[in-house]
Formats: structure tokens, C-alpha cells, sequence
């Protein structure tokens, strides 16, 4: 998932969503350095990437992509889910979506301190340019994926996967809906799981 979604499923836990935001950048021992609940999130984001990377649903959604963006068709359909989710953020949150993401760069930068560089580097970017508004627009979809494809090795072809998404917009809902259902609940029950596994140590 992409973040906006790990946002929504930190749950309102602030070192939760820290975590669930560094999920990526932090490798091997320097799990051990983060306090606890940071940890949780870390092992939270692992989580829910793994279960959307095998929910057939998503499975689904990505061969339908995969023809013309190859493996990086499950990058797209992340982005993707981040749209519909902010497109359908009332039906998520009584927050605002616009105050929601204000309170998530508030209490990310609260904790700046525990940034690993690479992540450090790119928040600063993401809060400059306000990805996370950013998602719930085709526009905004459009400049997201061309930047992305600015930073592959390869021909990539992402700067048109927003066309891909007008054209399916209505499928992909669909996908979208069910498959979130299913997330949010994982989610949950993940975080829930990890929070008792650790404090019986």
C-alpha cells in the first residue's frame, strides 16, 4: 500500500504511524534502535504490504496491468488504491482529509529524529509537494507517476499509468472497495497481534 493507506492504518497511534511510514527504509539491526511502538508500526507496514501483495483481489487488478507495466504494475496499483481512498475518505473518517494529513506531517515531524537519511530525504519532498493530496487527483496522479518514472532504471512506461486508470476507473473501484474491507480489518487484528506479542516479552 501506499501512504495515504499506511497513514489511515496506523489508527491514530502516533508512534504507530511513524513506523508504518519507515517501514521500507529500515533494514536488519536498526529495527533494534526504534522504541517499541515505532518497532510496531515497522512490523505492521511489513505486514500489510505482504497482505496486499497476496490478496487476490490486488492480484486481480495487477493483470490487468501487468501487459504493458511489467513488474511494476504492483507500484501503480498502490498509488492507485491511495486515490480511491482519498476520492472516498468521508466513508473512511470523520476527519477532514485536509486536516487529516496535516496532523500526520505534524506528528512525523514531532519525531524527525528517528528518520533514517534515506527516509529523511524524501518526507522533506512529500511534505513540500503534499503527495498525500496529491493522490486524490487525476492530475496529481499524473505528476506523481511521471516523477516516478523519472527515477527508474528502466522504461518504466508509468508516466501513462494514470490513463490506465481512467480507462479501468470504475473496475478498479470495485477492486478497491472489497479489497479494503478486507485490509482494514487485517489491520486491525495485525496491529493488535504485534502490540500483545511484544508487551508479554
Amino acid at each position: 500500500m501506499n501512504y495515504l493507506a499506511h497513514a489511515y492504518l496506523s489508527f491514530g497511534q502516533d508512534e504507530v504511524l511513524v513506523g508504518n511510514f519507515m517501514g521500507d527504509f529500515v533494514k536488519g539491526k536498526m529495527m533494534n534502535t526504534f522504541p517499541e511502538e515505532v518497532q510496531n508500526g515497522i512490523k505492521l507496514h511489513r505486514a500489510i504490504d505482504k497482505f496486499t501483495d497476496t490478496h487476490p483481489l490486488v492480484r486481480a487488478g495487477q493483470s490487468y496491468l501487468r501487459p504493458q507495466f511489467g513488474h511494476y504494475a504492483t507500484v501503480i496499483t498502490d498509488i492507485y488504491f491511495d486515490y480511491y481512498l482519498s476520492k472516498n475518505w468521508e466513508k473512511y473518517s470523520r476527519i477532514p482529509l485536509e486536516d487529516f494529513i496535516q496532523n500526520t506531517f505534524t506528528t512525523l515531524k514531532h519525531h524527525r529524529q528517528l528518520f533514517p537519511d534515506r527516509f529523511a530525504n524524501m518526507f522533506q519532498w512529500m511534505v513540500q509537494d503534499n503527495w498525500l493530496l496529491k493522490y486524490g487527483e487525476i492530475k496529481g496522479m499524473e505528476q506523481t507517476f511521471i516523477g516516478m518514472s523519472r527515477r527508474t532504471s528502466f522504461d518504466s512506461k508509468m508516466e501513462v499509468a494514470h490513463l490506465a486508470l481512467l480507462e479501468k476507473e470504475a473496475e478498479f473501484q470495485v477492486i478497491f472497495f472489497a479489497f479494503f474491507e478486507d485490509l482494514e480489518t487485517f489491520a486491525r487484528e495485525k496491529l493488535l497481534e504485534i502490540q500483545e506479542a511484544n508487551a508479554g516479552h
